[in-house]
């Protein structure tokens, strides 16, 4: 069992809802990101989602692609990612780390970083390993979101992860089909990731009633956990959301409160944020 499962598994079994953060690596500093993560555990995180910076990320609104921006020119890419969940480790072996973002920067460190090579003890010896979901292993990411690999281009790429005990979670939304939801069902692994509202991270007033009505349906053919997320920004918004959803996943509010600290106020600030959300949740 993943880490991811057995998160889910432990949260069901108490009664109670997982609470996700999104931060993007890299912002607002580029040397803060494991500070940040342990400081977002403590604050009641039970999932991180890690944010790849990437330069044309078509999901995400002027808030996240701004905090990409400035992760980019500070140097940060797929090796200081990886490296940021290493040093996570060293300190945390069972909160689960997801890294989310898109295919370019994925194929990129493919590309640099050598041919695939034969699977690690334990995998099915007809799969090989790519050099990315290697290295992901290795630093002890758990998951993996990938915006633009769609469900039935992925099957391979699902069975190399799921060898190495990594998810590969999916976004679905508000206009998508029952065959897109079945499809999507087929490899999905960890959690599903449900896009609250029409548009960008960030966008628009959250509908509860609407991701109410979804779930059910979306249920009828995802057997894994349901987060929602986009739009989520307060403890009142994650609360409501929280009665219907297996998971509350919070990014580009946690982006505009940590954007204009002192360095030494950023871990804090996080922190004092999601306890209100965890507190809210678990009420």
């Amino acid at each position: 069992m993943s880490r991811i499962a057995s998160t889910f598994t432990q949260l069901k079994a108490q009664g109670r809802k997982a609470l996700i953060p999104f931060v993007t690596a890299g912002f607002p500093f580029a040397d803060i990101t494991p500070e940040l993560m342990h400081a977002m555990v403590a604050g009641g995180a039970d999932v991180i989602e890690l944010g790849v910076p990437f330069s044309d990320p078509s999901a995400d609104g002027p808030v996240i692609q701004q905090a990409g921006d400035k992760a980019l020119a500070a140097g940060i890419g797929m090796v200081q990612v990886l490296d940021m969940v290493r040093r996570f480790r060293q300190q945390n072996n069972t909160t689960p780390v997801v890294l989310m973002g898109y295919a370019n920067p994925v194929e990129r460190y493919n590309q640099k970083h050598g041919a695939t090579t034969s699977s690690a003890a334990g995998a099915p010896s007809t799969s090989a390993t790519s050099p990315f979901v290697r290295d992901a292993a290795a630093a002890g990411v758990d998951g993996v979101l990938i915006v633009d690999y769609p469900p039935e281009e992925c099957e391979e790429f699902a069975a190399e992860l799921k060898a190495h005990q990594l998810d590969l979670i999916f976004l679905l939304a508000p206009t998508s089909t029952d065959e897109r939801m079945q499809q999507v069902a087929r490899i999905a692994s960890g959690y599903v990731y449900y896009v609250s509202l029409k548009g960008v991270t960030g966008s628009g007033a959250l509908d509860t009633g609407a991701v109410e009505a979804m779930l059910p349906r979306i249920r009828q053919h995802v057997s894994v956990p349901v987060g929602v997320g986009f739009g989520i920004r307060d403890a009142t918004t994650a609360k409501a959301i929280g009665k219907v959803a297996d998971a509350v996943v919070i990014g580009s509010k946690i982006i505009q409160l940590i954007d204009p600290q002192p360095r030494d106020q950023v871990a804090a600030t996080a922190q004092t944020f999601l306890r209100e959300i965890r507190t809210a949740l678990d009420s």
